[in-house]
């Protein structure tokens, strides 16, 4: 096994590699628990996202240079990919927008540096996907074409991160209007340990939704 940044590379690659056209959701999926458990595994900061989606785009790029697929099929399977890790980041978004909620909650104030740049951070998430592909991508490649059918779109992360920023920043006018605020010393032990903070927020985010049933069992469940 090849292990980089806390992604089994190898196994990504064979799963594209193996895959058939019929199989984009099978692929998305792997790329999405490969993504998100690699996120989960060290601390969620912009410059271990931008680590763990270009190994994952890497790997994508060497399963799909390997499959004997069609291009066309090919390109599909890439943008299952990209969907994969688009789910996984925007799940990372919510998590760094809990974490942020729970200091505003305590009255911690997004003026600290610390948390302009974490919220700085959430916007660029989804630029930090786009490049990862964008660097994959060569000129006659099948990450260009996925890139064409996403131009000019929003992806969930871009969604997510926009609508956790409106509501934060309207979260912090309330709690400057109810005029609370926190110690600078309680404020900044949150502060150092925002990073931390967000990557427990996330495996927690998941361990909770492995708990919920699947829609097709619950609808089994309540047949019987």
């Amino acid at each position: 096994m090849i292990f980089k940044h806390g992604i089994d590379q190898a196994a990504l690659v064979t799963k594209f590699t193996e895959a058939s056209a019929k199989q984009g959701e099978t692929v998305r999926k792997a790329v999405h628990d490969a993504t998100l458990k690699a996120l989960q595994s060290r601390e969620l900061t912009l410059a271990n996202i931008r680590q763990v989606l270009g190994t994952v785009t890497k790997a994508a790029s060497a399963g799909a240079a390997g499959s004997n697929l069609p291009a066309p099929d090919v390109e599909a399977l890439l943008g299952k990919a990209f969907a994969g890790m688009d789910g996984a980041l925007e799940q990372a978004v919510q998590a760094s927008q809990r974490a942020l909620q729970q200091m505003v909650d305590q009255g911690a104030s997004l003026r600290e540096t610390q948390l302009k740049k974490a919220l700085a951070d959430i916007e660029k998430m989804e630029d930090a996907l786009f490049a990862s592909v964008r660097k994959a991508a060569t000129a006659e490649g099948p990450w260009t074409g996925v890139l064409a059918k996403l131009k000019g779109q929003h992806t969930g992360t871009g969604a997510r991160a926009t609508a956790a920023v409106e509501q934060l920043m309207a979260d912090t006018q309330k709690s400057l209007r109810d005029g609370r605020a926190m110690g600078l010393r309680a404020s900044q032990a949150m502060l150092d340990s925002y990073a931390t903070l967000v990557s427990g927020v996330l495996i927690g985010m998941s361990d909770a939704l492995q708990r919920v049933p699947a829609p097709a069992a619950a609808k089994k469940t309540a047949k019987r």
